[in-house]
């Protein structure tokens, strides 16, 4: 738990002088300098500010203070950018570490962010005064407490709920985080024109209509990792979206969605040149025969999909075919055994070191092998880079 006492340590300007001084060196050795003041404290705020740099740019910028339960369960900067929320005002029902605060205070002219806990508060305060932005108020309370009492009225409710539980578990259901959003909804309704809220990575975007009816999901990747789904309330036409950042964005209505099923395993592999991996964005939100159609043929959400031709515009990894192998031929065993490879694995019910075992090889190295299961065949897959 991060203290009071610890914030008012690490705003001392002696202490914040040595954490810009030793911004580079390694935490271990901060902390055995007897010359640094604080040194533990100072080592370990250089340790997570060090890890920030490319997910919270702007806060290692200017050092800012980073808890560490708040920075894990933070978005990363490039994540809160892109949600398409803009206007007059917004309200930030967890505020948290501010990373999406910011970036919404960057889209509307005022900004209201409520955080329970008084330190993260005073914590967050710190860092927006730090990084110059002057629109947003933040209010030490709950969401069901300042609901209860708001007459204000936004254009938009945000809101990141606390997915821990009391134990420290991970929630993955709505209903179980805090604060919980189904619940509230009615009182949001009551003062606010459109609401977004995050969910975990894990959340089925197939919940969202159940929960709540006509609404729009999208699921967020970075760097092939599933970051957030976000659900928006927002009265437009309901689509179901996958966005890949820095790959693209495909997105259909949700009438349409049924009509983009994947279709019958190939029989004659042989016949295809490219092997595509489709972003894990598009998996999760079960889009990729829909971002395929009519350019590679697609039999799984979750696997990968074949070409003839080289697709442009799909979110995902393209590599040429070098050869097709058969799980259960000696040849495959005789071409991987001592190679090192680059293994990735589709709808295998084998792990990675279960292959290694079974064809001598080992992970690492310039090959790159895909291990599948097409219809009935469970293939290897060699991959050529474009």
């Amino acid at each position: 738990m991060f203290t009071l006492e610890e914030f008012s340590t690490l705003c001392q300007e002696q202490v914040q002088c040595a954490i810009a001084e030793n911004i580079d060196r390694t935490p271990t050795d901060i902390a055995l300098d007897r010359r640094v003041p604080a040194a533990a404290a100072v080592a370990t705020q250089v340790k997570r500010l060090q890890r920030a740099r490319s997910k919270l740019p702007s806060y290692y910028a200017v050092r800012a203070i980073l808890p560490p339960r708040a920075y894990e369960q933070s978005s990363s900067e490039e994540c809160a950018a892109r949600k398409r929320l803009c206007g007059e005002s917004v309200l930030d029902l967890t505020c948290g570490l501010g990373v999406d605060t910011m970036a919404l205070a960057r889209r509307f002219r005022r900004v209201v962010a409520l955080e329970r806990d008084e330190v993260l508060a005073a914590v967050t305060r710190h860092n927006l005064q730090r990084l110059g932005i002057e629109n947003v108020t933040i209010i030490n309370c709950s969401a069901e407490e300042f609901l209860s009492t708001c007459e204000q009225h936004f254009d938009w409710c945000f809101a990141d709920p606390d997915r821990r539980g009391e134990a420290g578990e991970k929630l993955v259901r709505l209903e179980d985080c805090s604060p919980n959003m189904v619940a509230l909804r009615s009182d949001i309704e009551r003062i606010a024109d459109r609401i977004c809220i995050k969910c975990s990575p894990l959340f089925d975007t197939a919940e969202a209509q159940h929960l709540f009816g006509d609404c729009s999901v999208e699921s967020v990747s970075l760097a092939g990792e599933c970051k957030e789904v976000n659900i928006y309330i927002d009265g437009t036409t309901p689509t179901l979206a996958a966005e890949a950042i820095g790959l693209g964005r495909v997105e259909v209505p949700w009438a349409e969605v049924g009509n983009y099923a994947p279709g019958e395993p190939p029989t004659d592999l042989e016949a295809y040149r490219y092997l595509i991996l489709p972003d894990v964005a598009l998996q999760h939100s079960r889009l990729t025969a829909y971002a395929l159609a009519g350019r590679a043929d697609v039999w799984s959400a979750t696997g990968i999909a074949l070409s003839t031709e080289a697709p442009q515009g799909v979110p995902g990894r393209i590599f040429e075919i070098g050869s097709i192998l058969d799980l259960g031929n000696k040849q495959t065993k005789r071409r991987l055994r001592g190679a090192k490879v680059e293994i990735y694995r589709r709808d295998m019910p084998l792990s990675n070191g279960e292959l290694c075992r079974r064809f001598g090889m080992r992970e690492g190295g310039e090959q790159r092998w895909c291990f599948t299961k097409i219809g009935t065949r469970s293939v290897a897959i060699e991959m050529k880079k474009m």
